[in-house]
């Protein structure tokens, strides 16, 4: 008896996610050949307003994004939109459209069984849950939950500012960053009807006036990376599966070594390699990625690399799922460009590719069937 042999994809759709303005009208979709590295010229997936952060459904078939919108159906809030992807051309269509809970919501993410919804709020410092319908669009409100609380740095943190919300491995919690708060916040859910509840362990913390923006769990689901957005650093925590814990175990600085800290870099995003090898963050204003190796162990974090980003404000970033090529994508130069991962050491060789995109916030990639 014969079995199929699974063959590895090799073309794959990268959706970009953007602040719409003169160059930009929406969702943006490229075609990488996983072989070469090479992006077709980025082409209109859906006209939608500023759509910019992105987040693909388990099975593929739906994108969900946080809209940067003053206002939806008149009230003081942002949107949070569900599209249904069509991977032979990777055009778009709209589902629905839902109010996001809160001013400036800024992130979206889906649970692993695809059954709940979560997006944060930044400008409103508050969390929202939803539950999705089997058809991919937005269903019934779950949660909201408004952080309170403050840090040192008065002017950025006078209040919470929810910046970034994602379910942990094993998608019983939820894990929030609240830059305003130096702080990870911990919730339960409930899958049943998509709620969020504050857990015994309620949060886990940064050193003070750093900023706690983005997260990126090891694929092991022992360990939580953390980008603290003003301290350009990195903090590791431990991760209690069973419990919801989090334990700080080190922060180490993203700049290179000797290079000081300004008042004009700000750290934007972390990504874990699928390798669970190393780890990329964006840097803007030095407009750069660093690159550290992860011990698989101890968790711990060292330096390995920083290479300037090909671009202005870099802002999001992409690996795609080979683990081969990595995008950055820049807000300010209104560009995304490619480098090559060596995945032996996980330093990045830019590869000359620079394509146009209007305002780029962050990058996600869907195989093509």
């Amino acid at each position: 008896m014969a079995f199929a042999v699974a063959v590895p994809a090799k073309e794959f759709l990268a959706y970009f996610g953007t602040y719409t303005n003169a160059l930009s009208r929406g969702i943006y979709v490229s075609r990488l050949d996983a072989d070469t590295g090479k992006l077709s010229v980025p082409e209109l997936a859906i006209a939608t307003p500023s759509p910019c952060f992105i987040a693909v459904s388990p099975d593929e078939r739906f994108l969900y994004t946080s809209d940067s919108v003053k206002s939806f159906n008149g009230e003081n809030a942002g949107s949070i939109s569900a599209f249904a992807i069509d991977k032979t051309s990777g055009r778009l269509s709209l589902l629905n459209r839902k109010s996001s809970g809160g001013v400036g919501p800024c992130h979206v993410s889906v649970a692993a069984d695809g059954k709940v919804l979560l997006a944060a709020n930044y400008g409103g410092g508050s969390v929202k849950s939803f539950r999705l319908n089997p058809d991919g669009s937005i269903g019934a409100d779950g949660s909201v939950i408004q952080h309170h609380g403050s840090g040192v740095n008065t002017d950025r943190q006078s209040s919470a500012h929810a910046h970034f919300i994602t379910p942990d491995p094993g998608n019983h919690f939820a894990l929030a960053c609240d830059l305003g708060m130096d702080e990870v916040m911990i919730y339960k859910i409930n899958a049943a009807d998509a709620t969020l509840t504050t857990n015994e362990i309620p949060f886990g913390t940064v050193p003070p006036g750093s900023g706690s923006r983005h997260l990126a769990f090891s694929p092991d689901g022992k360990f939580a990376y953390v980008v603290n957005e003003m301290g350009c650093s990195i903090t590791t925590f431990a991760w209690d599966a069973k419990h919801g814990g989090l334990t700080a175990l080190e922060t180490v600085d993203g700049l290179p070594p000797g290079e000081p800290l300004k008042a004009s870099y700000t750290a934007a995003e972390i990504l874990m390699h699928p390798s669970g090898k190393f780890i990329y963050i964006t840097l803007r204003g030095h407009d750069s990625v660093s690159v550290f190796s992860v011990a698989k162990k101890t968790g711990h974090l060292t330096f390995v690399q920083n290479v300037p980003s090909s671009g202005q404000v870099p802002r999001g970033l992409g690996i795609d799922p080979t683990g081969h090529w990595l995008i950055t994508g820049h807000q300010k130069s209104d560009n995304a460009a490619v480098f090559a991962i060596d995945t032996k050491t996980g330093k990045l060789t830019p590869t000359g590719q620079s394509l146009t995109v209007g305002s780029p916030v962050d990058v996600k990639f869907v195989t093509v069937k």
